[in-house]
């Protein structure tokens, strides 16, 4: 069969990240649905890897761009010009969180805010050692990569931030590593890439005390889980337990590349002075971004997607079991399903694909398969799309 032209061109001048991509050659999206330029249709069952929370090109969102575009695009480096998007976009976000959560920096990416974060609590409390978990993963930037807690991706890149420890993610043994030369303790409070895990309630507020005793910041990395994806807004309200930092991205943006670390004023003073401008972004807080991201949390607000989540997790839990499956685990529109070996994984996601069904699946999550639908997704089409991955695995066995 001829290859297209875009096709071509693709594997000719795009770089690539895998010997064998997806492949997929996108028409458009519209909701739960991917069309391809060869008249398939694909349900997107993690949202573009959690992206698409309320679909693909929500109205609210393309009608906010639109807008938008006929006003301007970039003016000026971040925080240097007032733009109402960033402003009533940073109103709207701070709104939402505890008092101490009142300062937004925006940036592109979750990696960036991850960077950020570091950079902040290094410079507010003066030390260098960071805390992280085995098993993290907060990005593929060399700060973001010193604190994630996975080798396959860490040792390409040594030597990376010195001073980092790992702790075991849901253990009590280590936790006085956390001491006074701290400046912050980075976690997620489940862990995605890890394999789904959230932290236990008792643990992670033993973790809350350690860094109050030590006068070290307490950084959640919520770029994964932000944003209703586990039934709440932001997953630590779930525990009652608020950070020093808060990192987002991912379903911020409604499709648009969003990222922010979130902060007390009293904390984001250290980013103005031992130089100004210490911390800058050219493209942070991008008008049409910001612009797409209020739209996109104005419809969050506005719906009842805390109830979604959690129909989402029920529905998933009562249709997924039986032979083959281990373990449906996670929170909300945030799971994991776990499968008994690497192979009958593999054959599961790539048949399910072959039905129109785009799953998440890694080798280094190889007998994990990942489900994170949209929000928005309808009940027949969530069972439709559940009763496939589950017919894939009798196939099988």
């Amino acid at each position: 069969m001829k290859q297209s032209d875009t096709r071509q061109k693709f594997f000719r001048h795009i770089a690539q990240t895998s010997d064998e991509p997806m492949g997929l050659e996108i028409d458009r999206a519209e909701g739960c649905f991917i069309y391809t330029t060869d008249g398939r249709r694909y349900t997107d069952l993690i949202s573009g890897i959690a992206v698409s929370s309320l679909g693909h090109r929500h109205p609210a969102v393309i009608d906010a761009i639109r807008r938008q575009l006929d006003k301007h695009l970039h003016v000026m480096v971040y925080g240097e010009f007032i733009q109402e998007p960033q402003s009533r976009f940073a109103q709207l976000l701070c709104s939402q969180l505890p008092g101490n959560l009142d300062r937004v920096y925006f940036v592109n990416s979750g990696t960036e805010a991850t960077e950020g974060a570091l950079k902040l609590a290094k410079k507010s409390t003066g030390r260098q050692k960071l805390v992280a978990f085995l098993n993290s993963y907060h990005g593929d930037t060399h700060g973001s990569l010193s604190v994630t807690g996975r080798s396959v991706y860490r040792d390409p890149y040594k030597p990376l931030l010195p001073d980092v420890h790992f702790l075991d993610f849901n253990s009590f043994d280590g936790l006085d590593m956390i001491d006074e030369t701290t400046a912050a303790v980075i976690m997620e409070p489940i862990q995605g890439e890890g394999g789904i895990i959230p932290a236990e309630n008792n643990w992670l507020r033993e973790v809350r005390n350690r860094c109050n005793e030590a006068g070290s910041l307490l950084i959640f990395d919520e770029i994964q889980t932000g944003f209703f994806r586990t039934g709440q807004l932001f997953a630590f309200e779930h525990y009652g337990i608020v950070p020093d930092i808060l990192c987002l991205a991912k379903a911020m943006g409604g499709g648009m590349p969003m990222g922010a670390f979130v902060s007390s004023s009293d904390i984001f003073k250290a980013f103005k002075y031992d130089p100004p401008l210490n911390h800058v972004t050219t493209f942070g807080g991008h008008p049409v971004s910001c612009a797409a991201a209020l739209a996109n949390l104005r419809v969050l607000l506005s719906g009842s997607f805390e109830k979604k989540a959690g129909m989402i997790e029920k529905t998933a839990r009562k249709i997924l079991t039986g032979s083959g499956i281990t373990e449906v685990r996670g929170r909300g529109a945030m799971l994991g399903l776990q499968l008994r070996d690497a192979e009958l994984t593999q054959n599961v996601v790539k048949s399910c694909f072959e039905k129109g069904l785009i799953l998440g699946w890694t080798l280094h999550s190889n007998t994990l398969v990942r489900i994170a639908p949209p929000l928005i997704i309808e009940q027949e089409l969530l069972e439709d799309s559940l009763q496939i991955i589950l017919t894939a695995i009798r196939e099988y066995l």
